[in-house]
């Protein structure tokens, strides 16, 4: 499986963290080596308009859109990553993204004084529908974010999972072979390498 490289992204802790489930990853920025892969995973940390830059600089926005819209290729994105999958962003701008999915990224705004932008640390995901994605794992497990822009839909069905901060957000989304994960799986503990390790294993 191929763990995309643009420059952005905390590359070598998903790397190992899918390595512990007995997968071996390649980090890369060839889109030859991710024509190849059977899994692909699209982490990413920093500003949604750089990261898109980025991909295309390199080819790689092209090169992932065959592969998962296409060839139907199980997709993660972690992050930046699954932002990237919407439409259109507006941090920092006007942006376009992907667009595999009818989503903005918009910024999150506290529902009251005690909630703090960006939002960061330990908080509950809430399994929207019974996704594979989730298999194992208890319905208000906390996993580990930071991010301070979220994905917003009004496309229910697409919405994998949900958070309670800042008014509720959608912490996964998904369809088909493409899921993503506003939290970082890889920073999770052991709810982290369960729902690595429903993502290396699902079948379709």
């Amino acid at each position: 499986m191929a763990v995309v490289d643009y420059g952005m992204g905390n590359l070598d802790s998903v790397r190992r963290a899918v390595q512990l489930q007995g997968s071996t990853a390649t980090t890369t920025a060839d889109p030859q080596v991710i024509s190849e892969a059977d899994r692909i995973i699209l982490p990413g940390v920093g500003a949604f308009g750089e990261a898109m830059i980025n991909l295309r600089e390199r080819g790689l926005d092209t090169t992932l859109t065959h592969q998962v819209l296409d060839e139907r290729v199980p997709f993660l994105g972690i992050c930046l990553g699954m932002q990237l999958m919407a439409r259109s962003s507006t941090e920092h701008g006007n942006h376009e993204g992907l667009g595999w999915l009818d989503c903005a990224v918009v910024k999150l705004e506290p529902a009251d004084t005690a909630e703090r932008v960006p939002h960061v640390g330990w908080n509950e995901v809430h399994p929207a529908i019974d996704s594979p994605l989730f298999h194992d794992i208890d319905n208000d497990r906390d996993f580990y974010f930071v991010h301070s822009f979220h994905v917003a839909t009004d496309d229910q069905d697409v919405v994998l999972a949900t958070t309670p901060y800042a008014g509720g957000f959608n912490s996964a989304v998904g369809t088909r072979n493409m899921f993503g994960v506003q939290f970082h799986p890889e920073k999770s503990q052991q709810a982290g390498q369960i729902l690595l390790k429903n993502f290396l294993t699902w079948k379709g």
